[in-house]
């Protein structure tokens, strides 16, 4: 197996501090001593005054355009928001995490932060009014003298997590996720990735981006490989960011044999592990996706990530995740012989038919997801690979 330089070093067991047998005085003091518990402060700012700290500012608010969802509010959502302001409906606070003092990162409020930011900055017109259809078409600077000075007086409330929180930077890390799961679960609604892309942003999380946009992978997974096309914003996939959570799989389960709690709590491991990447790693895990990728389009063409089903002699239509992993795992391990496959490639599709004929190929479908079972699908396919190669 090609692991990246980090790779073969990152599974070592680090100390641990936990213990889970506690007594009830220990765990009375564990809690007195704040350990795990996180700390906040709320706020609440004018909208005037909130602007121009994040003018001012520019270490005030991160906001990373690329650090949240890629789904954007349009034009109209915007103007609802600035609507509610004006009727004074509630509007949820923004949740920033403390990075250093009076710096923050937004968690979540990006999309309102935006439209608050860009209203006020005369960005865009008013357009879509429910309530006070009046003002459709007018900017902040042409509102009339009353509705400027009604909108003024409104505030955007904030709920910061202070550095304070923890001083392990792992564990504040672990606080820090927890904290977005708990958001996710009160109707914020983020994907997984999405979640991962907020807390483990970095270059490996760029390359996942990156990847995902690789035409190949995106033409087998239904995304349009086009950034303008208009579809892009309606697929779910590109929406929701599975489509780099597809990518990460790849990279994680090359690294199976460290699989523990479950999928989506391997994927977070991997993620956070990834936060000690070089430069190096990062192009080694670069190239080998991209070898592995074009190697397995060479065999299968438009039948990539597609289960091929015996009882009518065709394949799927749709790509299957369990497959994809299988696959390309599978061809990670036999770059070196790419060669030989490409050479064989009708054997190789004559032999992963066979495969599907078999009551074991349940697991390259998606059935079974503990450690076991993914590393029986993996396995059952380098078997076959390994099998056309020593012919």
């Amino acid at each position: 197996m090609s692991l990246a330089p980090v790779e073969e070093k990152m599974w070592e067991k680090s100390p641990s501090k936990s213990r889970t047998k506690m007594s009830e005085f220990d765990i009375n003091n564990k809690y007195e001593s704040g350990e795990k518990r996180i700390l906040t402060e709320i706020n609440r700012e004018k909208l005037p005054s909130f602007v121009e700290a994040l003018l001012k500012n520019p270490k005030y608010m991160n906001l990373r355009p690329d650090y949240q969802r890629r789904w954007r509010w349009d034009t109209k959502m915007q103007s609802r928001l600035i609507e509610s302001f004006l009727i004074n409906i509630p509007v949820p606070p923004i949740i920033l995490y403390e990075i250093d003092y009076n710096s923050y990162e937004v968690m979540d409020g990006q999309q309102r932060i935006t439209a608050i930011r860009d209203f006020y900055t005369n960005q865009f017109a008013l357009t879509g009014l429910e309530l006070w259809p009046e003002l459709n078409r007018l900017k902040y600077e042409n509102l009339p003298e009353k509705i400027k000075a009604g909108l003024d007086r409104r505030s955007i409330s904030s709920i910061v997590i202070i550095r304070e929180s923890n001083f392990d930077p792992d564990e504040a890390l672990f606080l820090k996720q927890k904290t977005f799961e708990r958001l996710n679960t009160g109707g914020v609604d983020l994907s997984q990735q999405e979640v991962r892309h907020c807390l483990y942003y970095g270059k490996f999380d760029s390359l996942l981006i990156e990847l995902a946009r690789n035409p190949i992978f995106a033409q087998a997974w239904g995304i349009p490989t086009d950034d303008k096309n208009p579809e892009l914003s309606t697929n779910t996939l590109y929406k929701k960011m599975e489509d780099a959570e597809l990518v990460l799989r790849f990279f994680a389960l090359r690294n199976v044999n460290h699989f523990r709690n479950g999928m989506e709590g391997f994927l977070d491991l991997y993620m956070r592990k990834s936060l000690k990447f070089s430069e190096k790693d990062i192009k080694f895990l670069k190239e080998l996706f991209l070898q592995t990728i074009n190697l397995a389009h060479r065999i299968y063409e438009e039948n990539l990530f597609k289960p091929f089903v015996p009882e009518s002699g065709t394949w799927q239509k749709k790509s299957y995740k369990a497959y994809y992993d299988a696959v390309m795992v599978g061809f990670s391990k036999h770059l070196h012989e790419a060669e030989i496959l490409i050479a064989r490639k009708s054997r190789v599709i004559e032999e992963t038919k066979k495969l599907f004929e078999k009551e074991e190929s349940r697991l390259l479908t998606g059935e079974g997801r503990t450690k076991a079972d993914i590393q029986d699908r993996i396995r059952i396919f380098d078997e076959m690979l390994s099998q056309v190669i020593g012919e």
